[in-house]
């Protein structure tokens, strides 16, 4: 009769409550905790709370587990109910027991494992969370009373669900076995107390997920910081070397300290969160995810940092928010000085923002301040977010990696490696962007505006205006601790000296930066904008009858679906006539009407705003369009001479767009794409090993001549520094001025023989050419940083007539024949504008 009202009381409750909460249950398919129906469930909550049970109930109920309520029962165990709970009471004053008592339930299903050596209990921990899931949360005030760490009283919790039960969050975690503990041969005490150390580990380590580690006040930890050896030692260091007393070398490190640490505030996160979720509806059409899961598998044991591409200052805050509302704590992001402006830097320091200044040159007090605080969060266990490429990318394409931040966090993690760490590389996917004129501008020579107050205000402003999707695509985790082990066996027993140099350190940093653009390039979504742009800025006017267009966007479709670039790529479902619309409906092609046809074609604006979403995604074609390019050159082909002419240029192109295979593995992948070619009909297969071209009037040659113009603007800059680094002979040409000297004469291509995509001009890609012919040893360095060569350098400028007509080559030839006298006035004209340039206004 008592058991039959108890149910009673627990439906009428269970029923009133859910009046008032609404959950998001995780995982969304449950059947993912693989419980064994042969044994017996029991589940575990961290506090004792009616609506806990309640929730817990219900939800066991809905997904068709079993029930949290019923008996347990086998011939071994008989239990009245399926769940206890790790904590008995809540803030216990003297006279209550103790709150880490353990459960009688609890106790009796070890005694009972323990006992019969054929059962096995499997315990399933439930994390509940109240006001994690805030989807629909509007009023500051319900922020206030959000689950946090503290552990609520009675009161709090009735406001808490009061407030925000509609945003429950309930986690299933997979089950912890009885038996596999039992079975260690302890003592029962032992026992009892390594299985509840378990649940309590588990439990926190899930709020960490979710809410990040107990925050330290920001002053308590700056004065931790000040604390440290390595501070101190720099302190010392700055008073002999800047002859300042001691006080005032220890005031400036608190300086420093107050100008690098954030200043996380809960409520902040979740008022950023109102406002994002607003601007996300007026500025977006939504949001997709891939691949998330791999984020939340490797959150369960290992500190997180999070290393994404960075295209737009929206990077910042698109990743948190998406981390926000899959159940995980958004991260520590270190951002540049200058967002360190009035009021917005407030507001992102207390989102977790904590600021670098760009170089740390010559201050090695701020190095030691820095380098303290990254080790100290990174320690404390959460999560970071940085950026290796140092900057936005004004090209579309991913820069060469900066490894300052690498390096630090490598050498924290030598310092302390209790806490695994694990990086995860991140591709955002926009299909517009709202820099994209600044971005174009700057390639164009102007100069880069210095962000404030009154440039977020400009930005603001741009939000009635549609961007379309966004892409967000996780890339494969990278374990630092695997990649140490594959490096260096013996790290773990060996010192690491002060200034953390070594040979070891240095290769696992640079390794640890190629994987990880390397990851990036390869989870690459790619959506319609990406598609529009590989195709038309392939054309000459960079337009094309819309039924051809088509076909070639659906061309495209199909070789990505042949060779897949890597398991993580993801592709629009849309097909070409689709892609079209959609580009139209963006407002970023233009149709001009015609009797025989319509025409689609893209305004010089948009043309060259488009490179950047052509850049994003130009590496998964570059070996196609080599192909390609290859082919329509030379006309015919044995197999085994397109391999090696593609892996004669392959390493400038791995270089510069960080793509996955070695010079030895790629040939496999070479072949790949040349029987996918003759699949296709762009390519005929005259016997097993003879490829030819279609016949130049064919619709399938103008289609593989649109495929090969993908990597044209790559070759011509390869042949231009090439070219004219001949000219300028052996031994006579610094590596800099070289660069310098590509750099304006790319720039003066451009403008008198339309090679007209901005980046054309980018410096970084003549230098990124520059070193790898460096590294690969075709060009050489001499104590006067002199570049000197042999025939080899020769040989690839002679190569260039299988892969660029005649007409490319000698435009090229041409504008490289200058003289030292107007080498050297044009390099004095660009210095002196350059100074001018950095000389601060009156």
């Amino acid at each position: 009769m008592l058991n039959w009202l108890s149910n009673l009381f627990l439906a009428f409750a269970r029923k009133l409550l859910y009046m008032l909460v609404h959950t998001t249950v995780l995982p969304e398919d449950l059947k993912q905790l693989q419980l064994d129906p042969d044994k017996p469930v029991c589940y575990v909550l961290q506090t004792r709370f009616l609506s806990s049970l309640l929730v817990m109930e219900a939800e066991t109920r809905k997904a068709g587990l079993p029930r949290a309520m019923k008996p347990m029962l086998s011939p071994h165990l008989r239990e009245n109910r399926s769940v206890f709970f790790l904590t008995r009471s809540d803030n216990p004053s003297a006279l209550q027991r103790n709150r880490f008592a353990y459960s009688p339930r609890f106790i009796r299903l070890v005694e009972a494992v323990r006992a019969n050596p054929q059962l096995d209990v499997q315990l399933v921990p439930v994390t509940i969370l109240w006001g994690r899931s805030p989807d629909k949360e509007s009023s500051i005030f319900k922020i206030l009373f959000a689950d946090s760490w503290a552990t609520p009283g009675m009161l709090k919790q009735f406001i808490t669900i009061l407030l925000h039960g509609r945003q429950t969050y309930v986690k299933f975690s997979p089950p912890v076995s009885v038996r596999g503990i039992v079975e260690e041969n302890l003592s029962e005490e032992i026992t009892l107390r390594k299985l509840a150390r378990v649940l309590r580990v588990h439990f926190r380590r899930q709020r960490e997920m979710a809410m990040g580690p107990d925050l330290s006040h920001r002053r308590t930890l700056v004065k931790s910081l000040l604390k440290a050896t390595p501070v101190q030692q720099a302190i010392t260091d700055e008073v002999a070397d800047k002859k300042i007393t001691r006080e005032k070398a220890t005031e400036r490190a608190h300086q420093y300290a107050d100008e690098i640490a954030a200043d996380y505030s809960y409520p902040v996160i979740r008022i950023f969160d109102i406002v994002l979720t607003w601007l996300w509806t007026r500025l977006y059409d939504g949001v997709d995810v891939h691949h998330f899961d791999d984020v939340r598998d490797a959150a369960h044991a290992h500190e997180i940092v999070y290393v994404p591409c960075h295209r737009s200052h929206i990077d910042y805050l698109l990743l948190s928010y998406v981390l926000l509302h899959r159940g995980l704590m958004t991260p520590h992001i270190a951002a540049g000085a200058n967002l360190n402006m009035p009021v917005v830097g407030s507001l992102l320091r207390r989102a977790g923002a904590f600021f670098l200044r760009r170089s740390f040159k010559g201050n090695f007090l701020y190095a030691a301040v820095f380098n303290e605080y990254l080790h100290l969060i990174t320690a404390k266990g959460y999560p970071m977010e940085y950026f290796i490429e140092g900057g936005r990318s004004r090209t579309g394409r991913l820069l060469s990696p900066r490894t300052g931040m690498l390096a630090m966090t490598l050498r924290s993690y030598l310092r302390d490696h209790k806490r695994p760490i694990v990086f995860i590389p991140a591709y955002i996917g926009y299909e517009k962007l709202m820099e994209g004129q600044t971005y174009v501008g700057e390639l164009s020579g102007k100069a880069k505006k210095k962000e404030s107050i009154w440039g977020v205000i400009s930005t603001v402003r741009r939000i009635k205006k549609t961007f379309g999707k966004v892409q967000l695509s996780f890339g494969e985790p990278i374990y630092l601790e695997n990649l140490l082990d594959a490096e260096f066996e013996a790290w773990r027993e060996t010192p690491v000296p002060e200034d953390g140099k070594t040979p070891w350190i240095s290769s696992t940093i640079n390794k640890l930066a190629q994987q990880i653009n390397t990851n990036i390039n390869s989870a690459a979504a790619v959506n319609p904008v990406n598609l529009l742009s590989l195709v038309l800025l392939s054309t000459p006017k960079h337009a094309m009858d819309e039924e051809g267009l088509a076909k070639q966007i659906d061309l495209y479709r199909r070789l990505l679906t042949a060779v897949p670039y890597s398991d993580r790529i993801e592709l629009t479902e849309l097909h070409g006539q689709e892609i079209i619309a959609y580009g139209e409906q963006l407002k970023i092609l233009r149709r001009i009407r015609h009797p025989l046809g319509d025409m689609i074609c893209l305004d010089d604006e948009q043309a060259l705003q488009l490179t950047y979403f052509r850049n994003n995604v130009l590496h998964l074609f570059t070996l196609p369009s080599l192909i390609a390019c290859l082919m329509q050159q030379s006309g015919e082909l044995h197999r085994a001479q397109v391999v090696q002419l593609v892996r004669n240029i392959y390493p400038f192109i791995q270089s510069e767009l960080f793509l996955p295979w070695c010079n030895e593995s790629v040939e496999k992948v070479i072949l790949q794409w040349l029987d996918a070619l003759a699949e296709s009909g762009l390519l005929i297969a005259r016997s097993s090993e003879q490829m030819i071209c279609p016949s130049p009037n064919s619709e399938a040659y103008a289609e593989l001549s649109v495929l090969a113009q993908g990597v044209q603007q790559n070759l011509e800059r390869y042949y231009m520094t090439v070219s004219l680094l001949s000219q300028q002979g052996s031994g006579r040409i610094t590596k800099k001025r070289l660069e310098d000297l590509c750099h304006l004469l790319a720039q003066r291509l451009s403008i008198l023989h339309e090679f007209s995509a901005p980046e054309y001009s980018d410096k970084s890609l003549f230098r990124n050419f520059v070193e790898t012919l460096i590294n690969t040893g075709q060009v050489q360095t001499d104590d006067k940083d002199c570049l000197r060569f042999d025939h080899r350098l020769i040989n690839i400028a002679g190569e260039s007539r299988l892969i660029l007509d005649a007409e490319t080559r000698q435009t090229i030839q041409q504008i490289t024949r200058v003289t030292d006298a107007e080498i050297e006035a044009a390099l004095t004209e660009k210095d002196s504008k350059g100074k001018r340039k950095e000389k601060p206004a009156a």
